[in-house]
């Protein structure tokens, strides 16, 4: 996955995920929402046969670098404990 600034600002980024599915982008788009200065997420495709989604956030004034950071980590981590319990109960 690569991930692409189209724009920034104080408190707001746009940004690609090139190679994302909807799957991930989901993933991501609701964390960033779980962090309390998020003032707006989401994402887009601009064209199905792309499949690149675009994010767009806003925050109340933190670092959006920061947010988005902290949410791919808590996505990471997340996972990381799914695959440890899915490991657990396939044995």
């Amino acid at each position: 996955m690569e991930l692409n600034i189209l724009e920034e600002k104080k408190d707001a980024l746009v940004f690609e995920l090139k190679g994302a599915t909807h799957t991930v982008a989901n993933l991501l788009n609701k964390e960033l929402w779980q962090n309390k200065h998020i003032k707006t997420a989401g994402y887009t495709v601009r064209h199905p046969l792309t499949s690149i989604p675009e994010f767009h956030i806003e925050t109340d004034g933190e670092e959006p670098r920061k947010v988005v950071s902290s949410a791919c980590q808590s996505v990471k981590k997340d996972l990381e404990k799914f695959a440890t319990d899915i490991k657990k109960e396939v044995k």
